[in-house]
């Protein structure tokens, strides 16, 4: 009988895969009216958003969180933390909410307007629209969402760093990408699903990464491709854990990857601006989420998908999506087992490709790749490309003092 994650695939194509929800909800002004409106806006009272708020802001604004039309409301809140769905009915596994301080909720009031700005209080990114106004209990959040409440874990410890009170109602914002906008590989879901149209690709397969691409990765999403018509590299470039390689490091070794070792017309390489939560399986089926909005078909769900330390079974990622119901997800994960470097093999591999003992096999991951990183030692061979590899020791020696 076969385990959890080994569950055979369903990869049949979805032309017409419809955002999650039915639409894409697009709050961004139409530019012909953003001066107007951001003059008004100027005009209300001003609310600071963290990072990760911003960047919130931004996936509500452009449509990769649909159906979302806010910062979320008690109802939906409470709904989301318990059972997983909006009040609804629709799937949505994580809070998206805006957190403000005691004094900021005494300052607001029910059906008024507030400006929201970046962290620097310098510049107006947007509007809400005051729906409600309520305090929440962290532990049990973080009981619900993270399966723990220990502070190591650091969605844990940035949700124990929040303000105490949530405030909830419809947003606009005055860009589509917002401070992400540095990066030209940023397209908007309007724009991958056009693109995808225009190549022709009727099945599409996303990759999710924070890491840069190592030769598991690789392996994973070329075996994905023999099964679907074309791949979305698809990277976080949010505010990441601290030992995260920054974004601009990681779009290189991306680049020099593809050009190098893929069909360039069967890859397209955008990056979004999701804060991570590291919320293991609920992660993972918003990274689903994220791409049926994206218009993807498929969605790569590897061993520990969006795990941190040692808080879920590798494979919970992997089961989550068995416990669906019959539409809750238009987009399709493709379950990938372990995979390692096999010394007698001379290639990658998997324990269902693989008869040889663990002695032969060198586990490749970004933990280690990181270490090994930050003690000046170049990685393996078998770890990544050597063009990656290159980009990533010429970072370090820039990075070492002297």
């Amino acid at each position: 009988m076969a385990t959890d994650h080994q569950t055979e695939q369903s990869t049949q194509p979805d032309p017409s895969i419809m955002p999650h929800g039915g639409e894409l909800k697009i709050l961004t002004v139409p530019t012909e009216q953003r001066s107007e409106a951001h003059e008004k806006a100027s005009r209300l009272h001003q609310l600071a958003l963290t990072s990760r708020e911003c960047a919130d802001l931004v996936m509500l604004g452009c449509g990769a969180f649909s159906p979302l039309t806010g910062f979320m409301t008690r109802e939906d809140y409470q709904s989301v933390v318990e059972s997983m769905r909006l009040c609804s009915g629709v799937l949505w596994p994580l809070p998206v909410c805006l957190a403000v301080s005691e004094a900021q909720a005494r300052s607001m009031k029910v059906g008024e307007d507030v400006a929201l700005v970046g962290p620097n209080a310098k510049d107006i990114i947007g509007t809400l629209c005051v729906e409600d106004i309520y305090p929440y209990d962290p532990r049990r959040e973080a009981t619900c969402v993270y399966s723990t409440n220990d502070e190591a874990h650091p969605g844990v410890a940035a949700l124990q760093r929040q303000r105490p009170m949530y405030v909830g109602g419809t947003v606009t914002t005055f860009s589509e990408r917002g401070d992400f906008a540095r990066f030209s590989e940023f397209l908007v879901p309007k724009e991958t699903r056009d693109e995808f149209a225009s190549r022709g690709w009727k099945s599409i397969v996303a990759f999710q990464t924070r890491n840069p691409m190592h030769r598991s990765h690789e392996y994973l999403t070329k075996v994905a491709l023999e099964i679907c018509d074309g791949l979305l590299v698809h990277p976080t470039v949010g505010q990441l854990k601290k030992g995260d390689l920054p974004a601009d490091l990681r779009l290189r070794c991306y680049r020099a990857l593809i050009d190098n070792y893929y069909p360039r017309d069967r890859v397209l390489l955008s990056v979004y601006p999701l804060e991570m939560r590291y919320a293991g399986p609920r992660e993972a089926l918003l990274h689903a989420i994220i791409r049926q909005n994206f218009g993807c078909t498929h969605i790569i769900i590897g061993r520990d998908h969006a795990g941190v330390g040692s808080y879920y079974d590798p494979f919970a990622a992997h089961a989550v999506f068995d416990e669906l119901g019959q539409g809750d997800l238009r987009i399709k994960p493709l379950k990938m087992d372990w995979t390692f470097w096999c010394r007698k093999c001379g290639a990658v591999a998997s324990f269902k490709t693989c008869p040889h003992s663990k002695e032969d096999r060198l586990l490749i991951s970004g933990t280690a790749l990181r270490q090994m990183l930050s003690e000046g030692e170049r990685p393996p061979e078998p770890y990544s490309r050597p063009e990656v590899l290159d980009i990533l020791m010429d970072f370090c020696r820039d990075r070492t003092p002297g």
